[in-house]
């Protein structure tokens, strides 16, 4: 099947996308001879891509990794405002992962990365109902609001689905969810009259953070990454 050029480029993990497209502004990559000249042009497994002389291949063997997030650090490749990203943090070897999901600037914990971009996208679409599982440490200890949240809330007119919910010591709570929204757990917990002060992601499916120390980066063993593919996919 014939996929766009960018994304070809992409999903091969030597870039970004928007790196792929930058590469193709700047009359860096060929195909069978040719200079590309657009990043929607289609292209397969079949085709000769070349990037500065370098041919790209597409992924074949899956490698996923967990990446313990530092806090204050954007889930992203550049930040325009100049922040911290886990680019930043990673060491180069493994600045070409793409991340599956992500957390917000302040949100620590579990990240996963991948060299695969199309598996990136299949583990963050909603309907994949993978469950995160997060520590929130809150303020305040009206716990009986929380009813909200396991039962789903729509706040502003986005449809929040239920939430696991376990009060721990300490105003603590274990939240697990299956959806992925852009930051609705702060969201929500803020509705239910429980502000979030800090969020920490422990797990993402089978994959747990267990001991890997913040900044640190772990390369999935196969049976995991089997695991997650065959329960999730």
């Amino acid at each position: 099947m014939k996929i766009r050029i960018a994304k070809f480029i992409s999903d091969s993990g030597v870039t970004s996308r928007r790196g792929a497209e930058q590469m193709i502004a700047a009359g860096a990559v060929t195909v069978n001879g040719i200079t590309a000249k657009t990043p929607v042009m289609f292209v397969d497994e079949n085709d000769e891509i070349i990037i500065n002389g370098k041919k790209i291949e597409p992924r074949k063997n899956t490698e996923i990794y967990a990446f313990h997030k530092p806090i204050n650090t954007m889930t992203t490749t550049r930040d325009p405002r100049g922040r911290n990203t886990i680019y930043d943090i990673l060491p180069p070897e493994y600045r070409h992962l793409r991340y599956i999901g992500r957390l917000d600037y302040k949100t620590t914990g579990l990240l996963l990365m991948t060299n695969d971009g199309l598996l990136a996208r299949k583990l963050t679409m909603p309907n994949s109902n993978i469950p995160r599982v997060y520590v929130a440490d809150v303020i305040g200890n009206n716990m009986s609001k929380l009813d909200k949240a396991r039962r789903g809330v729509t706040i502003d007119g986005i449809r929040y689905r239920p939430m696991q919910i376990e009060v721990m010591p300490d105003h603590r709570l274990r939240i697990t969810v299956t959806e992925g929204k852009k930051n609705e757990i702060r969201i929500v917990l803020k509705h239910c009259g429980l502000p979030v002060r800090t969020l920490h992601r422990v797990m993402y499916g089978p994959v747990s953070i267990k001991n890997i120390s913040v900044g640190k980066i772990v390369k999935l063993d196969e049976k995991t990454i089997d695991e997650l593919m065959q329960n999730f996919l």
